[in-house]
Parts: C-alpha cells; sequence; structure tokens
C-alpha cells in the first residue's frame, strides 16, 4: 500500500508532536526510561498502520495514549508472571532471599508503580501529563466516573505511600520531574 506525501507528512507532524508526551506517559506507567522508547515506537508505528482511518478520527491522540497504555499494561503483566517464574524457581532453594525494603521507596516513580495499572494510569494522565477526567476516559476506554473513582484511590495510596506533602507535589505538577 503506498501513501501520499501528504498523509505521510501529516503523520510525521503528529509523530513529532505528541511522540515526547507517549514516551514519558509510558515511563511513568511502566517506571522503566528503556521500555518507555519501546512503547512510544510501538504504539505509533500501530497508529502509522490505521492511519488512514485514524487521522479522521476526533481523537488520534486519546486512541495513541489507549494504545501506549494496553502496551504498557501487557508489558507490565509479562514481567510480573517472569517474576514469579523466577520466585518460584529460586524459593526451592534453601536460602531464602528477603523481599525489598518498602520503607525506603520513597520517590513518586517508584510509588507508582506500587500502584495497580488503572489507578496509576489515571494519576499519571490526570497530574502528570494534566489531561482532563474527559479525555483520561478516552485514553483509557473508562468512564469518567471511574477516571474520577480511580484517581481519588490512587491519589489515597500515594498519599499511604509518600506522605500527603509529596502527594500535593505530585499533583500539584511540582513532584513529578
Amino acid at each position: 500500500m503506498s501513501r501520499s506525501s501528504d498523509t505521510s507528512a501529516e503523520f510525521h507532524e503528529f509523530f513529532e508532536r505528541h511522540y515526547a508526551e507517549l514516551a514519558r506517559f509510558a515511563h511513568l506507567l511502566t517506571g522503566e526510561t528503556e521500555a518507555a522508547d519501546d512503547l512510544a515506537s510501538d504504539a505509533l508505528v500501530s497508529l502509522w498502520q490505521r492511519w488512514d482511518r485514524l487521522r479522521s478520527a476526533d481523537h488520534p491522540l486519546a486512541y495513541a495514549r489507549g494504545v501506549v497504555a494496553n502496551m504498557a499494561r501487557e508489558r507490565i503483566r509479562s514481567a510480573v508472571r517472569e517474576r514469579r517464574r523466577v520466585a518460584l524457581f529460586w524459593s526451592r532453594s534453601p536460602e531464602q532471599v528477603e523481599g525489598p525494603d518498602l520503607a525506603a521507596v520513597l520517590d513518586v516513580r517508584a510509588a507508582l508503580v506500587r500502584l495497580p495499572f488503572r489507578k496509576r494510569a489515571c494519576v499519571v494522565l490526570r497530574h502528570a501529563l494534566d489531561l482532563s477526567e474527559q479525555e483520561t476516559a478516552a485514553a483509557l476506554g473508562i468512564s469518567v466516573g471511574t477516571v474520577k473513582s480511580q484517581t481519588s484511590k490512587g491519589l489515597a495510596e500515594l498519599e499511604e505511600i509518600l506522605g500527603a506533602r509529596a502527594v500535593g507535589d505530585f499533583a500539584t505538577g511540582r513532584g513529578n520531574r
């Protein structure tokens, strides 16, 4: 299938305008810098394959965010499965290894990784990327009410982990850099 130069230029402009945000979103969801670039790139490749249909959609960026969120979710699930397999393997050894020192987890990104995926995605989209409740709902394919409740619950969990001041800094944009 050949694409017109107008279509290619339009996608290139979309890529240039939104790649960094999509990579940042992926990083905040996964906590992995290297994975963030891969996820953003893979999402944009997926968009390019459907660009003829998406370019006329009302919110192609919301669709792109949804693709990144789904890819990040799958990456996290795969990592969790792998960790379980490794833990099962090592649990058979006579030496037990202590779990991570959760009291030492103080920074916002590490705390975000501890949230369930939907809460983390809502908090990141609302407060790190400053999206509206409607934009967040569209990106994740959930209702505005779910965005509100998941964001509220996610911030409450972050407050338990980090303390009220750190969460206030994150929610106002001072702690997410």
